[in-house]
């Protein structure tokens, strides 16, 4: 990394690994980078979530969700990841960071949509908590922090919790 005090992305959802990247990346690179504390959350799953399902089995289908709670589920998932990302940012700011909360919403997956930030700011590395998963469950469910170190040629830390 270089000392031109370019941002570093830090991904953070809450989660004690998340507080764990937090937490090093201030110790590591504060106060010469700020840090961008980046909560990624999917527009458009309100839809999903509020949508009866397809056909009723007798020739029927069912009515979409209504519009207006669609929009309003939206605006409150928006809302807890503005919110989540403040508390990563205070997180960083108790322990001397410069740090901006950066909620994203995802464009195609949560690790796509770090880089498109990190390639937006010309990030200097991006920091990641690291749960762990191996073999199957890594493979059903992937594994961002992977997705992250092959479509990057950014630096990536990843952070494991101790244990």
């Amino acid at each position: 990394m270089s000392d031109d005090g370019a941002p570093a992305v830090v991904a953070y959802d809450g989660s004690e690994e998340a507080r764990a990247a937090v937490q090093t990346a201030a110790r590591l690179l504060a106060p010469r980078r700020p840090l961008l504390i980046a909560t990624v959350w999917e527009a458009g799953m309100a839809a999903l979530v509020l949508s009866p399902p397809g056909a009723d089995g007798m020739g029927m289908t069912s009515m979409p969700a209504d519009p207006a709670a669609v929009v309003a589920l939206d605006r409150a998932q928006a809302d807890h990841a503005s919110a989540i990302a403040e508390d990563g940012a205070q997180i960083a700011r108790e322990l001397g960071a410069v740090a901006e909360a950066v909620p994203l919403v995802d464009e195609a997956d949560p690790a796509a949509t770090l880089i498109a930030l990190a390639d937006e700011r010309d990030a200097a590395a991006i920091v990641v908590g690291s749960r762990g998963l191996g073999g199957f469950k890594a493979r059903m469910h992937g594994s961002t922090t992977r997705k992250l170190m092959q479509g990057t040629h950014r630096p990536v830390l990843v952070v494991r919790l101790p244990g």
